[in-house]
């Protein structure tokens, strides 16, 4: 599979009817053993969030992972930030 975006995926949910300031943001890195680890960072605009780390065989498993994740944010409503 062919990785899309290799860097940092930061998305955004805003809705003021519903009081509502979401960020998610995804990354993969390489772990110390040949692996990728998928970071998950979320929460609400302006805090710290939570954040879960999963580790994956390959780089390409990290990939497809991070990948679907993105496709069920983008469903849920989140869009990309605007860099500026």
């Amino acid at each position: 599979m062919e990785i899309e975006e290799a860097g940092p995926v930061h998305l955004r949910r805003i809705d003021p009817s519903l009081n509502m300031r979401r960020f998610y943001a995804l990354s993969i890195q390489p772990t110390l053993f040949g692996g990728a680890s998928v970071i998950r960072n979320w929460g609400r605009i302006g805090t710290n969030g939570q954040s879960m780390m999963e580790t994956f065989d390959s780089e390409n498993d990290a990939a497809t992972a991070s990948m679907k994740l993105q496709r069920a944010k983008r469903r849920r409503g989140y869009r990309a930030s605007d860099p500026g």
